[in-house]
């Protein structure tokens, strides 16, 4: 099942580890303009290697790197390890402190077809492109993607809560997380996390585009290579793991945005009336708590008119996308095909990279946009439960694109992964 392979972090000097959380940034497909703008006026923010500026960014992002190197801005650990990672949150209404815990580690970048691996949403090709650019350019895994396994024995915690009381780095992020940066490094321990994980199946939970991105780059490194051996640093991928059996995971819904509709406002609300049982509504700021706990439900607000949508149940049936039944079942799925494609006529395919679409998090962000004028409708959804992507992920198939948001978000800037042959060591003789 999985190989994972402790490593030898990039990480900034020392000196600079009062001011971590001045150098820290938000991943490249959540980071807002605004917040690009104002990381960019710190010149040493890791914002400049994973979303680079310029005419070339990729190359850009590759000297920065090794002037950084050469500097000493970054250095790399002495001792490999396994990195133990906690985030500390709250959510909206609630008054308890979750604790997501996990590490990061090297993993090897399998194919989908191995089955070790198994991812649960499409991706947006376009994003895909500019990760395999930035990763081919620096050799860099800039920041972890976030993976899960299930050990219901929690073998590996006590573990990583000893670590975790002497932490590298401890710090508030911009979504108000507290993250928690600590080390293993004994090889025994180290053997237990490399030995558990051996046993494990692993569910892609966050970075899809990222991971197609190392998947992409070791099958183009497999085929010029013919003595490929398995082992080479274009084999691995950085990752986070974390163990779904806790209670501390949460999935956020991901909202749907239409800067435009291809049809008259009338013309697209009789189109809906053959699916769905439309109900206008007076406050657009309960959309998503009408919704709350109801199949196939979803709210829509629509230049200034908000409704609730509910699938009549007797279409359901006429889904005619070759998905297994898992996947039919999930509310996105059927909002995808009668929504999108059945009412608005933009066909499956189309929908992967459609400019006119885009996605929110924010519930409350996505009621402004439309105010403002930026969409003309919002469609709202319920979040998926992790046995929902358990079961799509089990079944082979994937759900829509931007189906899930796990909370919270990793960061980016705590540490880096180089695979140069130079400067990769997984020190796995010792830990085996």
């Amino acid at each position: 099942m999985a190989e994972i392979l402790p490593l030898r972090a990039w990480r900034y000097n020392d000196d600079l580890k009062d001011t971590i959380a001045q150098l820290t940034s938000p991943l490249f497909d959540v980071v807002s303009e605004k917040q690009r703008q104002a990381l960019y006026q710190n010149p040493l923010n890791s914002i400049h290697l994973s979303v680079p500026r310029g005419d070339n960014p990729p190359q850009d992002a590759a000297r920065l790197l090794q002037e950084w190197k050469e500097k000493g801005i970054l250095q790399q650990d002495v001792l490999p390890g396994i990195y133990v990672y906690y985030q500390y949150f709250r959510l909206p209404g609630s008054e308890r402190e979750f604790v997501r815990k996990g590490f990061i580690c090297h993993i090897k970048a399998y194919d989908w077809h191995e089955k070790v691996l198994l991812r649960h949403e499409n991706t947006i090709p376009s994003a895909v492109n500019d990760r395999i650019e930035l990763l081919e350019a620096t050799q860099l895994n800039v920041s972890p993607t976030h993976g899960l396994y299930a050990d219901s024995e929690f073998l590996l915690e006590p573990y990583m809560d000893e670590s975790i009381r002497t932490p590298i780095y401890e710090t508030e992020d911009y979504q108000g997380v507290r993250d928690v940066l600590a080390v293993i490094h004994d090889h025994e321990v180290i053997r237990l996390f490399l030995q558990t994980l051996a046993e494990k199946q692993v569910l892609l939970a966050d970075g899809h585009h990222r991971y197609e991105g190392s998947l992409f780059y070791r099958r183009k490194m497999m085929a010029q290579n013919p003595d490929h051996t398995d082992f080479e640093p274009y084999n691995y991928h950085l990752m986070y793991l974390t163990n779904s059996e806790h209670d501390d995971l949460r999935i956020l819904p991901t909202h749907r945005l239409l800067q435009q509709l291809p049809m008259p406002e009338e013309e697209f609300l009789q189109r809906l009336e053959e699916y769905f049982t439309v109900t206008p509504k007076e406050d657009p700021y309960e959309l998503n708590e009408v919704i709350v706990g109801k199949p196939w439900a979803f709210g829509m607000y629509l230049n200034g008119n908000a409704y609730k949508l509910r699938l009549k149940p007797e279409v359901h049936k006429s889904i005619d996308w070759n998905f297994p039944e898992e996947v039919k079942q999930l509310d996105l799925t059927v909002m995808h095909y009668f929504i999108f494609e059945k009412v608005l006529g933009i066909y499956r395919q189309q929908q992967r990279d459609y400019k006119g679409l885009s996605y929110e998090r924010n519930f409350t962000a996505c009621i402004r946009k439309v105010d403002k004028g930026e969409a003309q409708v919002a469609l709202i959804t319920n979040e998926i439960s992790m046995e929902q992507v358990k079961r799509v992920c089990n079944s082979g198939a994937v759900m829509p694109q931007k189906s899930t948001f796990f909370y919270p978000k990793v960061i980016c800037g705590f540490l880096f992964s180089s695979i140069k042959e130079d400067e990769f060591t997984t020190a796995a003789a010792a830990c085996l």
